[in-house]
């Protein structure tokens, strides 16, 4: 039977100190169902979640086509047990919390910035990041220098394993001077390179810095320091627990908290945009009575390669994609309406999606 294909599937790993707010992160992602506690190791093994990635687009394509149906975007997340200072030497969770984060595809550091008597820990994100930037490291170095040894032996022989022994006494000198790879000057082709060997701070990173109730309003100035630290990496600053607590009621209540707290639509929205974003994700849309659909699909892919996205009986006998930007979709109020004002585009093999294109296939197998 042929196969129906599906977009590719992200995981997302939260990492930081017992206590930084990663389990209330995940509840406010998931609608609970992570154990939150104000003490050490409350989670033992990963809590796995699936997050809808908001999309105001797909939302006016379904209001426009009154769709039955309404399926958003998703990506996956982990809420890995608390990392703590010795973890990489088998401190706390040791291995079971590296392994935890080797399943990843992406680093989520989850960074306490505030006080509170009833929970232990450190409450300058900097510090936070520190430790967990240093056990990173050491275990990655710990790797590298086991696969340096094996790489190495085999080059003596073998002068096709040079570049990659070079490559791996490259990242040793650097993981031995404390910097983390997604820190280092290391090129996206270097990185992309290193892939076979797992290392954990080669895998992107993007950081939430939990901040109090009582700080709200200073987000920009309290991520400033972590965003210099983590090279311009994806920042977002937001009050975890308020948002948890907010995924818990329905929609209309939910929109009601956040905007009295002047909050607008809450800083979830925004993290799960960057993480989309982070790992080259990018969206296509397909709408109609029946159903508005967002698809995944990486950036940089063709049209049949978006179409197999959906079923791979598209890609195989694609024929051509009937293209519309959505907002000129919107605009013109229907696909016939657009189609008769000469706004719908037909795109061949080679045309590469662009993000937000509402898109029909004619394929034929």
């Amino acid at each position: 039977m042929p196969r129906v294909a599906c977009g590719p599937v992200e995981r997302f790993g939260f990492v930081g100190l017992p206590n930084a707010g990663k389990s209330s992160l995940f509840n406010a992602l998931a609608g609970g169902g992570a154990l939150a506690a104000p003490y050490a190791f409350a989670t033992t093994d990963p809590n796995v979640g699936v997050a809808k990635v908001f999309d105001h687009r797909l939302d006016a394509l379904a209001e426009m086509s009154n769709s039955k149906n309404v399926v958003h975007a998703s990506v996956q997340f982990n809420d890995i047990g608390g990392l703590v200072e010795g973890a990489s030497q088998g401190e706390g969770l040791g291995n079971k919390f590296l392994a935890g984060i080797r399943e990843v595809d992406a680093i989520v550091f989850v960074l306490r910035a505030f006080p509170d008597g009833d929970v232990p820990g450190p409450t300058d994100p900097l510090e936070h990041l520190g430790v967990v930037e240093t056990e990173l490291s050491l275990a990655d170095l710990e790797s590298a220098e086991k696969q340096l040894d094996k790489v190495a032996r085999v080059a003596r022989t073998d002068k096709s394993k040079a570049h990659e022994e070079a490559m791996l006494r490259r990242v040793v000198d650097l993981l031995s001077d404390g910097t983390p790879l997604y820190k280092s000057d290391l090129s996206d082709d270097d990185r992309a390179e290193l892939k076979p060997f797992f290392f954990l701070t080669n895998k992107p990173v993007l950081a939430v810095v939990n901040i109090g109730e009582d700080q709200l309003g200073q987000e920009d100035e309290i991520a400033a320091p972590v965003v210099e630290a983590l090279g311009g990496a994806q920042v977002i600053a937001a009050c975890v627990q308020l948002e948890a607590e907010a995924a818990l009621l329905d929609d209309d209540e939910r929109a009601e908290m956040l905007e009295g707290l002047g909050l607008g639509e809450g800083a979830l929205p925004r993290f799960i945009q960057a993480a989309y974003e982070l790992m080259g994700l990018r969206t296509f849309l397909t709408t109609g009575e029946k159903e508005s659909r967002a698809w995944t699909f990486r950036a940089g892919s063709t049209a049949p390669q978006a179409a197999g996205v959906i079923h791979t009986d598209f890609e195989r006998g694609f024929i051509r994609a009937e293209t519309i930007e959505w907002d000129a979709l919107v605009e013109a109020g229907s696909w016939s309406a657009a189609r008769d004002k000469g706004q719908v585009r037909s795109e061949g093999k080679d045309y590469v999606v662009a993000d937000g294109d509402v898109m029909e296939f004619r394929f034929n197998v």
